[in-house]
């Protein structure tokens, strides 16, 4: 069954925090529906601990957070959107907290700020260890006073477009197996990261690229997509997120010389120096033996009290307890890096605007870029919500003056046919040793640390995984709720994406933020001061295009903490 669903103005694909901030954006005079594949409150917004980074104390100001933001981006943000972003930082934080956001205070009454890496100033706001939480809740609220239109259990498979415009998208209705269009004027694009891609993430089943894969093959290009973070304390195993808020209280981090060993990274910051330097320090003190068996380091609370530990960092003291059977309070936490989030994405203008015409994208799965080379803690929160705005805004101006195109149902016979196809596939090999090969190359070769021979390696690996994913098959053959079918389009959005971080990860010869080739340990700004793009050529190849880093007041140097 295939079938033009519904018509509207607008849609949004994603109810995350960005998602769910663009579809409020949208002038409510305009139909507008919200298209996630999971209950909204299971978005990963929801995961998010440590803050959200503002400018509101006198002493602060909105200039020098966007210096410690392009700082922290090893200079490949593009500085005109990192102003806008943090300038408008105060105006969204008193917007939440007008809308309902129940952040943690001080003793005054104002809205507490703690430490954050690469900051010059304590300015993340939070809400306690929960503010993801505590902000999506709030624009939860919001969206049911407004009746916003959630079409919950749809899983996207492709854009439907005419020509250099959008026309929809083609989605898979998960309770019952249709192949259904959902035409629009305008289409939003918040679907998230590509945390599946690795084997140790903080990122959920969920988080599998679907939206910048989407993006891609509709010929999109892709920005940035080799800068991947690795948060520098998760729990081993499951990989749990450890706040950077614990190290913005006060935490220390020690090897198994008890040795605070951070001085020798990042000699005045320490503990709270940008992520993906303390992420290089705990994997070299890990691979030159001074961590523990099992290969991790070991985040100290203790001397934070029992107070602290309990109020301020009280989900970190449940996951502790829950995942590993320690008490912060009276024992040291093991933590070692794991996938965090994507620096790349949809390539977008500072306005979340993109090259196809009435298609937009904010949040992880975008490309603005305010991250560049690497992001700071407590920003992406802020990306989502002054980005998702700028999303709406744009969308509601497009559509207000343009009429729209006709949804191709070429798209809808596509897709059905590739359903049908599959589903009669006989003795195929099942997809996930495939999955599980891809996620193993991508963590071992194309990890914190690079180098040519192993990303070369990687290239051939996922070439070879690519084939055998064309041959692969499903066991389940059913309609209703078929997540065997779901994953294996999944699968082939993740190969995707895997192809473009290592391609991008090979030509990038130089170490920027991130990235940190072994073979080539410098930034190189005469060659590499670029965004890398990558879009699908006539033969399906990867095709890369280059464009400058837009600099405004900031000259790139050498970034020293």
């Amino acid at each position: 069954m295939a079938e033009i669903l519904q018509r509207y103005d607008v849609i949004v694909i994603g109810a995350g925090l960005a998602g769910m901030r663009a579809a409020l954006e949208v002038d409510p005079r305009l139909s507008c529906a919200v298209i996630s594949k999971v209950y909204p409150v299971r978005s990963h917004s929801v995961a998010a601990q440590g803050g959200i980074n503002a400018a509101l104390d006198p002493e602060d100001n909105w200039k020098d957070h966007a210096f410690d933001t392009i700082k922290g981006s090893d200079y490949l943000a593009d500085q005109d959107a990192a102003e806008l972003m943090c300038e408008d930082a105060p105006r969204v934080v008193y917007e939440m907290e007008h809308w309902g956001t129940f952040f943690s205070r001080r003793p005054d009454g104002r809205i507490a700020q703690r430490s954050f890496g690469g900051q010059g100033y304590p300015r993340a706001c939070y809400a306690a260890d929960k503010t993801g939480r505590a902000l999506y809740q709030t624009l939860f609220e919001q969206s049911v006073r407004r009746n916003i239109t959630v079409l919950k259990e749809f899983f996207v498979m492709s854009l439907a477009t005419v020509e250099d415009q959008v026309a929809g998208v083609v989605c898979l209705e998960i309770r019952t197996g249709a192949v259904v269009g959902i035409a629009a004027k305008a289409v939003i694009f918040a679907t998230g990261g590509a945390g599946m891609l690795y084997l140790r993430t903080t990122n959920p089943y969920i988080n599998t690229g679907d939206g910048m894969a989407i993006a891609y093959r509709a010929g999109v290009a892709l920005k940035d997509m080799e800068f991947v973070q690795f948060h520098p304390t998760t729990l081993p195993g499951m990989n749990v997120l450890i706040t950077e808020g614990a190290r913005g209280e006060g935490a220390y981090l020690y090897n198994r010389d008890h040795e605070r060993f951070m001085v020798n990274y990042a000699e005045k910051l320490m503990e709270v120096a940008p992520r993906d330097i303390v992420s290089r320090a705990i994997e070299t003190e890990i691979n030159q033996g001074r961590g523990f068996d099992g290969g991790y380091v070991l985040l100290d609370l203790r001397h934070l009290g029992e107070n602290v530990i309990k109020h301020r960092l009280s989900e970190i003291y449940d996951f502790a307890i829950t995942y590993k059977g320690i008490n912060p309070v009276q024992e040291p936490v093991p933590v070692q890096p794991g996938q965090h989030y994507m620096m790349g994405g949809i390539a977008t203008n500072k306005y979340a605007e993109t090259t196809l015409v009435g298609f937009y994208a904010a949040g992880e799965c975008a490309a603005v870029s305010v991250h560049g080379a690497n992001r700071l803690g407590a920003n992406s929160l802020l990306d989502t919500l002054v980005f998702g705005r700028w999303a709406g805004i744009q969308a509601s101006k497009f559509v207000q003056s343009n009429p729209g195109v006709e949804f191709p149902t070429e798209a809808l016979r596509t897709q059905s046919a590739l359903i049908r196809e599959l589903k009669s596939r006989h003795g195929a090999e099942p997809y996930g040793p495939i999955r599980r090969a891809l996620r193993e190359t991508m963590t071992t070769k194309v990890g914190t640390f690079r180098d040519a021979e192993r990303l070369r390696q990687a290239l051939d690996a996922i070439e070879e995984l690519e084939e055998r994913y064309q041959r692969a098959g499903i066991h389940d053959r059913g309609d209703i709720f078929n997540y065997d079918l779901i994953g294996f389009i999944e699968t082939g959005f993740l190969i995707d994406l895997g192809k473009v971080v290592t391609t991008g990860a090979l030509m990038r010869q130089e170490s920027r933020g991130a990235h940190a080739r072994t073979d080539y340990p410098h930034r190189d700004d005469q060659k590499f001061l670029i965004h890398y793009l990558f879009s699908p050529n006539s033969r399906g190849q990867l095709s890369k295009t280059e464009e400058p880093v837009v600099i405004t007041h900031y000259e790139p140097k050498e970034r020293k903490y």
